[in-house]
């Protein structure tokens, strides 16, 4: 059998390395984040890149009971007071298209959107407007913009902030900037850009592919489970949780 093949990391007797770094050097000199982009990118982040990644995992870590990670994650440590690794599981298993999706999604929107414009010659604003009447010819929803709870994000501005201190804005955020403007206008309403259409464009502009706004989600958000199931481990009763419903299929004897 051909070997597997692996530009990731290697291990012999007395040394690890992650992407060429020896283990010791990245636990000395750096953190948790700067491993992840590490390895997830191919190269050490560098000038104000690390603190912007530090941002937008933090702005993923958690966002209250109720979402459905970590509501799942409660039901099953709720049920199953021995695996703390089987209720985060089912938290994770919650995140998918829908719950955490949002931000990959953004990002492909925004990669396709950048190569019509460079197809096309044409401008971002041009390529925006575009963009903004075909999502509402189609009645699609739109992914990076408006919020179930937040009339305005708290976490999109700081994200934004720091990619400019970190001189990472770019063609993906003025993108996503001249999207927000024109969709807005066409629903006659505010549609602020939300955490999944910051943190894609910040990703891009950061040099990363659509598949790993899913990912930075799936990092950050991790922390928050794991938080939840502890949580409901020491203060909660086994089997506490009651979803109220109602029965509405057939009578008794039909």
């Amino acid at each position: 059998m051909e070997p597997w093949r692996s530009a990731l990391t290697n291990y012999e007797r007395d040394q690890i390395l992650i992407r060429g770094r020896p283990i010791q050097e990245l636990m000395g000199a750096g953190n948790f984040a700067d491993t992840a982009f590490l390895l997830l990118s191919g190269r050490p982040a560098t000038a104000g890149e690390p603190r912007l990644w530090n941002a937008i995992l933090t702005a993923c870590a958690d966002h209250g009971p109720s979402s459905p990670s970590a509501l799942a994650a409660r039901v099953a440590a709720s049920g199953n007071r021995q695996s703390v690794s089987a209720a985060v599981a089912a938290g994770v298993l919650a995140i998918g298209d829908v719950h955490g999706g949002a931000g990959q999604q953004a990002m492909e929107m925004l990669v396709e959107g950048l190569a019509r414009a460079e197809r096309q010659g044409a401008s971002p604003e041009a390529i925006a407007e575009r963009m903004a009447g075909e999502h509402a010819e189609a009645r699609r929803r739109i992914p990076g913009l408006g919020h179930r709870v937040h009339g305005t994000d708290p976490r999109t501005t700081v994200l934004f902030d720091l990619a400019r201190a970190a001189g990472v804005s770019g063609r993906a955020v003025g993108l996503l900037q001249h999207f927000q403007a024109a969709a807005s206008r066409r629903a006659g309403r505010d549609l602020p850009i939300n955490i999944d259409g910051a943190l894609g464009a910040v990703l891009l502009d950061l040099g990363f592919p659509p598949d790993v706004g899913h990912v930075a989600f799936l990092l950050g958000r991790v922390a928050g489970i794991a938080a939840h199931v502890l949580e409901e481990r020491a203060r909660e009763k086994p089997m506490r949780i009651r979803i109220p419903f109602t029965y509405d299929g057939p009578p008794p004897g039909s």
